[in-house]
């Protein structure tokens, strides 16, 4: 082996070291390790996960004002995911994510389908204000959201269960769990933002500044076309200015 070859392979081994240092905290941002080493409701709906996440936050609302959210995440016509759209849209997802409440997707029920890429999703367990879990069709991932009322506030844990049936599957996965935080940890906190208002405060704002600059367009109107009226007066007279009157 020659000096090349062995500098590449301690490179490697060294990444592949620090990257499971860091892993576990990629794979359980924001849950206590209670939270994540312990069961949860829909853990059962994929027993045999060869990889598993699970993500949390706490949210200051009650479970009964999250619970809308989750219930209406999904593909356009639904609420999007509440993460990076755009990076959702390039992989043909159609997300488009909302800032408002849809009536029309708040009442879930088991067997409701969504399509997520390739993968298309059952809505395994449904109980309100609780849990929501999702399965592929394939059986080989899990989603389950599950909301617990801390004292009028919400600890809102999300958990995926995947089945990597090959070795490419596995390997694969690997560089998709850092990029799975980073989407999921913003669906967390924007879901949060929804709850806080911080989203709809935003909105509310570049509405009143759209409203304000209308308002201001209106005004401006009348002055304009006064201004218009005067030019046209002078520009009529100003010849009779400069006109010689004839003599008898």
């Amino acid at each position: 082996m020659t000096a090349r070859r062995v500098s590449l392979v301690l490179f490697a081994a060294l990444a592949v070291a620090g990257y499971l240092r860091t892993r576990q905290p990629i794979l359980t941002w924001g849950a206590t390790p209670a939270e994540a080493a312990g069961p949860l409701p829909g853990d059962a709906l994929l027993a045999a996960a060869d990889g598993i996440s699970t993500r949390a936050i706490d949210i200051d609302a009650p479970p009964h004002d999250v619970w809308p959210w989750l219930a209406q995440m999904g593909p356009a016509p639904r609420g999007g995911a509440y993460t990076y759209d755009w990076i959702e849209n390039l992989l043909g997802l159609d997300m488009h994510s909302v800032d408002n409440v849809l009536p029309e997707f708040q009442h879930p029920h088991v067997g409701d389908k969504i399509e997520l890429g390739s993968n298309r999703m059952r809505l395994e367990l449904v109980e309100p204000q609780r849990t929501l879990a999702w399965r592929s069709e394939d059986r080989n991932w899990g989603w389950t959201f599950v909301l617990a009322d801390r004292a009028g506030r919400t600890r809102l844990i999300s958990r995926n269960r995947f089945r990597l049936p090959s070795r490419a599957a596995r390997i694969g996965m690997l560089p998709m769990e850092p990029a799975s935080l980073v989407m999921e940890r913003r669906m967390l906190r924007e879901i949060s933002a929804c709850l806080n208002g911080s989203r709809g405060a935003t909105r509310i704002a570049a509405a009143e500044n759209q409203a304000k600059q209308r308002v201001n367009e209106q005004r401006a109107l009348p002055q304009d076309a006064m201004r218009l009226a005067r030019s046209a007066t002078q520009g009529r007279s100003a010849p009779m200015h400069g006109r010689r009157q004839r003599g008898p």
